[in-house]
């Protein structure tokens, strides 16, 4: 399985089961075996040990990356996150159509992100946007360069169909002036005559030709 890397620490461009660079941070770090258990795993009648687990993981800076490696690696048992068992059961189930665009965004900038398949179809949207060739989108998600070319497909016809049903407003067409052609005397002529025409026309009949001298 792909690491997650939602921390802010670099990325280092190496791949492993999972990413556990982030416990060092936590605020449970150097606790005693035996203790940590009996506080993160306790039986389940034990409030007094969740209640304390829980006010533990309040305060603590990487809660988020504890709860993905649970649910990432599927750790139903314990507490992870600030979160029990139950609690964290509905995340569990509702896995694969998580969407974290904070996931999405570290996948574009180059991060290894173990996406869902909603952030997946999230990012091969995008990538068509930004117009990814199908080589690019597979080394990305290390899928086939056909498979790749096809998802690449559907998301074209995703955007067509989008702007065929809402309607995308295409761009007008400037109309020409036609003037008078300079080389030739008889319609340089005429435009005059009918721009003659059109003004006498507008001067109305009673108007003032001004005083006498």
């Amino acid at each position: 399985m792909r690491h997650i890397t939602t921390h802010d620490a670099p990325a280092t461009g190496l791949r492993g089961i999972a990413d556990t660079s982030w416990h060092t941070r936590g605020a449970c770090h150097g606790m005693d075996v035996e203790d940590a258990d009996a506080m993160f795993f306790p039986l389940p009648r034990d409030h007094e040990a969740i209640a304390e687990a829980k006010e533990l993981c309040g305060w603590c800076p990487v809660r988020r990356d504890c709860l993905d490696f649970a649910l990432e690696n599927v750790l139903k048992e314990g507490i992870w996150g600030g979160l029990t068992e139950a609690e964290r059961r509905p995340l569990h189930d509702g896995l694969p159509q998580r969407l974290d665009y904070r996931r999405v965004i570290a996948f574009f900038q180059g991060r290894d992100v173990h996406l869902t398949e909603a952030e997946r179809q999230v990012v091969i949207d995008h990538a068509y946007v930004r117009g990814w060739r199908p080589d690019r989108v597979a080394a990305a998600l290390q899928i086939s360069h056909k498979h790749a070319r096809d998802l690449l497909r559907q998301a074209a016809n995703k955007v067509f169909d989008r702007d065929r049903t809402y309607g995308v407003p295409r761009p007008k067409k400037k109309r020409k002036k036609t003037t008078p052609a300079a080389g030739n005397p008889a319609l340089a002529a005429r435009g005059t005559q009918q721009s003659v025409a059109r003004a006498a026309a507008s001067t109305p009949a009673h108007a003032s030709l001004g005083k006498a001298a």
